[in-house]
């Protein structure tokens, strides 16, 4: 039998250049060990990085002036090493207080307690659902992104709840089902830092902000508060660009949904609306945050607040923002367990005990990660090479003479970058922030105004990134609708969502701190200036 006559096999679909990018990104990731273990080695890498970088007298001029905190009587910073006896037997006694008194560990957990609460008894699921499905038909795309944008206060339910529902949504409107889940995961993951409460990441970052400050200033303190303003603005920002993005270009792109490209019987599904109980739970859970809110501004407004600094009599330093993460806690708290005491969902304290303990539980991966980061901070610190490195970087940076706007244009896109093979924020703040927010703070940014930066480039590629690890969950959540559906497409589908929220929200940031003048967040500079004393 011979070939002849025969009709060629058709050849695969060509690959172009940004899908073999992509899959280039995907297979370095990958190479990458898990977050835990890149942690222990690179504390220990510093540990004899330290001992070959001492024994070659890698030093640098310190830029602070004299009687600054921490500055050497000769005004040189050397290498200290790890990889000795005396190092060892620091390394040896300062292993569990470098775990307990790590800055993210204790605030990340309070504020987490309160968020359960008002996740386990319903009461964001309830309000998202209420949110999103109460939209007009006009405003159904907008409200889909801002609705993820919110969500982020509670971690993964934006993922879990509002992708697969806005998918629903979009299809009973007639709509493509893949644009409804393009915008909520645009607003979800693309919109991850933007936000109009503080959730539990803002303490989680502002916690590695601070260690990686002190490498040259031991008394600077990073709130989680430090970005709030900013991050107000940009969720109202992010929010328009998403549905813009989906209505003038994805949607257009996808065409006419076919129900023939579903794996699932589209017939079955079906969004069941908030109950008269859910309602009346969402209006006693709002009564009781609007009174938390009168008795959190009776006590910082007026000039006698009890929660203004005593001695300036001013809200910056004060007990309110200094304990942030205390009302934190209470604003989820208190208004999740009226709203599940109405609804059903928390009966008695063991209903609360349970949810809290739940969450808790959720987060050993998190309590481990912790533990090897804090040692790699410590070890850094102890060094000094952080402090080295972010000198001889700032002499780098001023010498090429880029600053200003220029100079956060190539940081936020290089965050972005980082992004699409260490999909961790709190993986790849910790790993970058003890080297770039001392070299930014040494040309002359404030560490609150590094970390916004920082928040757009980690945020604007987690929709193109197979290195998110939410990832997987929202392809197959598209494959429902399309069971062919292939990583490339999905990716092609949020390309445009993070090249628009990458130009817009950088943009923003330019005109925000740097034409306006505005702060990043309350009591939060934009400059720094080394001081005496």
């Amino acid at each position: 039998m011979t070939n002849a006559g025969r009709t060629p096999a058709p050849a695969g679909p060509k690959r172009g250049w940004f899908t073999r990018f992509l899959d280039t990104v995907e297979w370095l990731g990958n190479l990458l060990p898990h977050p835990v273990t890149l942690f222990a080695l690179f504390a220990l890498l510093v540990v004899v990085g330290s001992g070959v970088a001492a024994y070659f007298d890698f030093s640098a001029i310190d830029p602070r002036p004299e009687g600054a905190a921490g500055r050497s009587a000769d005004g040189i910073i050397r290498v200290v090493s790890l990889f000795s006896v005396d190092g060892l037997q620091r390394i040896i006694a300062n292993l569990v207080t470098n775990f307990t008194s790590f800055p993210p560990l204790g605030v990340v957990l309070v504020a987490l307690l309160g968020v359960s609460i008002a996740e386990h008894s319903g009461l964001i699921s309830a309000a998202m659902r209420g949110l999103v499905m109460n939209a007009s038909p006009r405003m159904v795309t907008v409200t889909v992104v801002f609705a993820g944008i919110i969500s982020n206060t509670a971690s993964e339910l934006g993922y879990v709840v509002l992708i697969p529902m806005a998918a629903v949504i979009f299809h009973s409107l007639g709509r493509h089902p893949l644009a409804g889940l393009a915008a909520a995961f645009a607003g979800v993951s693309g919109g991850y830092s933007a936000n109009l409460f503080i959730g539990t990441v803002d303490p989680l970052l502002a916690g590695f902000t601070t260690s990686a400050a002190n490498l040259i200033d031991p008394t600077y303190n990073v709130g989680p508060e430090a970005n709030w303003y900013f991050m107000i603005a940009s969720t109202f920002v992010i929010a328009a660009l998403g549905a813009i993005v989906t209505e003038k270009i994805v949607e257009p792109k996808l065409g006419k949904y076919n129900a023939d490209e579903a794996s699932i019987d589209l017939g079955a599904q079906q969004l069941d609306k908030l109950t008269a109980r859910e309602k009346l739970g969402l209006k006693g859970a709002g009564l009781a945050f609007l009174l938390l809110a009168i008795l959190l501004a009776l006590s910082i407004v007026p000039e006698w607040g009890i929660l203004r600094n005593p001695e300036t009599g001013g809200v910056p330093d004060s007990p309110f923002l200094k304990g942030i993460v205390v009302f934190i806690f209470i604003t989820f708290a208190i208004p999740g367990f009226v709203y599940g005491k109405i609804v059903g969902t928390m009966k008695t304290d063991r209903d609360v005990i349970n949810a809290m303990s739940k969450s808790i539980g959720s987060m050993g991966l998190y309590i481990v990660l912790v533990f090897f980061a804090a040692q790699f901070v410590a070890f850094f610190g102890w060094s000094n090479m952080g402090a080295i490195f972010a000198v001889k970087g700032a002499t780098a940076l001023q010498e090429m003479g880029l600053t200003g706007p220029l100079l956060f244009v190539f940081f936020i896109a290089m965050c972005g970058f980082v992004n699409l093979m260490l999909g961790s924020a709190s993986a790849q703040w910790a790993i970058t922030a003890p080297i770039f927010v001392p070299m930014l703070m040494i040309v002359g940014y404030s560490p609150e105004v590094i970390q916004a930066a920082y928040r757009i480039g980690d945020s604007v590629t987690n929709v193109i990134t197979p290195m998110m690890s939410y990832f997987g969950l929202i392809l197959a959540v598209a494959a429902r609708y399309k069971k062919d559906m292939g990583l490339g497409t999905l990716i092609a589908t949020m390309l445009p969502y993070s090249m628009v929220f990458f130009i817009g929200w950088t943009l923003l940031f330019i005109l925000w701190v740097f034409v306006a003048g505005f702060p990043v967040g309350p009591n939060a500079p934009t400059y720094y200036q080394f001081s005496a004393g």
